[in-house]
């Protein structure tokens, strides 16, 4: 069966962003070495001001992954110009999910095959997206569909007590 994407609803959203949210607080805590507490606020801010209108957000594109009827993951994408006046030339990919039964079965490279076009469909002529270094099967996916690294950041955790 062919993997499709459809529009999320709100009632999807809200089975979603808990464990979205608590995810990213994880991953800040491990990569950006902020404290739980600090890393599940800057979690939960991004996450309001991302999607303030919740599934009705205009500008962003939540998607749905399924095989048959069977959900396998999602995706958020932001559209350009979202939040900045001028705003960006490129969508954004905010955040891809698998559902862990389902990850290495090519449903990551599909999504992003399937809002690539839904993208150029709108004229969208760019997408962009975050990765942390240490998720190299990610970089590995992103790389072998033809996305380039375009700025990097490194960090080095310091001793406090010298």
């Amino acid at each position: 069966m062919e993997l499709t994407l459809s529009p999320m609803t709100e009632e999807e959203l809200a089975r979603l962003w808990e464990p979205l949210e608590v995810g990213y607080a994880e991953d800040l805590v491990a990569h950006r070495g902020m404290t739980p507490e600090a890393a599940r606020e800057r979690s939960a801010q991004q996450m309001r001001e991302g999607l303030p209108a919740g599934a009705a957000t205009e500008g962003v594109l939540l998607r749905l992954a399924r095989v048959g009827d069977t959900e396998v993951g999602w995706i958020w994408v932001s559209l350009p110009g979202v939040g900045t006046a001028g705003g960006p030339t490129q969508a954004w990919i905010l955040n891809i999910e698998v559902h862990p039964a389902y990850q290495g079965r090519g449903h990551a490279r599909r999504m992003i095959q399937l809002i690539e076009a839904e993208l150029a469909g709108l004229g969208v002529a760019e997408l962009g997206l975050n990765v942390f270094g240490t998720n190299t099967v990610a970089i590995g996916l992103y790389r072998s569909l033809g996305f380039e690294v375009t700025a990097q950041q490194m960090a080095k955790r310091l001793d406090p007590s010298g």
